[in-house]
């Protein structure tokens, strides 16, 4: 029986040969990791830079965006080693670093939308009252619960997964996952499971209540308001939606497979699954914040415009006309 002290890495058998393809699948992912650090990059800046975007929705809006830097990185390089080399393994302690990156990033990705739908529901519900509401003492809570809570449940689970005897070193994903990892144990995971659970309900399960009040009540201040409310409602509250949708798209299918085995899918289709909730929203929260919103949209396109600028000025040894 192998226990927890003599598992020095784990074996990920999700990877299959794909021969000459993986320098080819190796340019795709990193093409798109360079995108979304691009995207998430270039709208941090912009909101911190510019003063007129200093209200509570763009600070969330920020937070959101450094939340999926934070979860690509701690995916696709791990990816990008992987796919070009001839053994997949991993060390315990990177995979258990990967397991806390990737769960704290969906954790606080699920918080952060919350307090999103909260602001929103404080701006179109109370509107004359949303300077008192959201202070700037508030939304410092309000981001310091974003992140300090679910970061500190997941180093818990963590701790408990990291003490838990094991039987094995197969994980049959392509990245670590803390619910493969319980499933080798030799010992009687009930502890973590409920801790997990609990962890999960906390995590997932009240922020979306959350979500699904505030929106509720978002929609029954629309109906009975004018066209200009429902108007301003659509226009500040799509971008929210579709990126929550999004979300919760990838991972219940990511939650399907882990939780039961799904023999009846094909690996690569359950590879591409396992991957979705994972890296398409870091690439499509800035698409959908950056097209949605105007504000943003034109600062964008004023700062992408004046690097351009500076560029051609700066390359041609000549100084920009103001």
């Amino acid at each position: 029986m192998i226990n927890s002290t003599q598992v020095s890495y784990f074996i990920l058998a999700a990877y299959f040969d794909t021969g000459a393809l993986k320098y080819l699948y190796f340019i795709v992912i990193m093409m798109l990791y360079i995108l979304i650090i691009c995207a998430n990059l270039l709208l941090i800046v912009v909101i911190c830079m510019n003063r007129s975007l200093h209200a509570p929705m763009y600070v969330f809006m920020c937070s959101l965006f450094v939340n999926d830097l934070y979860g690509s990185t701690g995916l696709f390089p791990f990816l990008l080693v992987q796919i070009l080399s001839d053994i997949h393994t991993v060390s315990v302690p990177c995979c258990f670093l990967q397991v806390f990156c990737l769960y704290s990033y969906v954790s606080v990705e699920f918080t952060n939308l919350a307090a999103m739908a909260y602001d929103r529901y404080v701006a179109i519900c109370f509107p004359l009252q949303y300077n008192t509401h959201m202070t700037y003492n508030k939304v410092v809570m309000l981001i310091v619960v974003i992140w300090l809570p679910p970061c500190v449940a997941i180093f818990v689970i963590i701790l408990l997964s990291a003490s838990v005897q094991l039987c094995g070193n197969i994980i049959n994903k392509v990245y670590c996952d803390n619910i493969s990892i319980m499933k080798l144990s030799c010992s009687d995971p009930s502890m973590n499971n409920i801790y997990d659970l609990i962890t999960f309900s906390f995590t997932v399960f009240v922020p979306v209540s959350v979500i699904l009040y505030t929106y509720i009540r978002i929609l029954k201040v629309c109906f009975s308001g004018s066209t200009q409310t429902r108007q301003k409602a659509v226009s500040t509250c799509s971008p929210h939606l579709a990126s929550l949708l999004n979300f919760c798209f990838g991972l219940s299918f990511e939650l399907q497979q882990s939780r039961f085995n799904v023999i009846s899918v094909s690996n690569i289709l359950r590879v591409f699954l396992s991957l979705y909730s994972l890296t398409c929203p870091p690439f499509f929260n800035p698409v959908i914040y950056g097209l949605n919103m105007s504000k943003i949209r034109i600062i964008c396109k004023i700062q992408i415009f004046s690097i351009v600028v500076d560029f051609y000025f700066c390359r041609n040894g000549n100084n920009p006309v103001l």
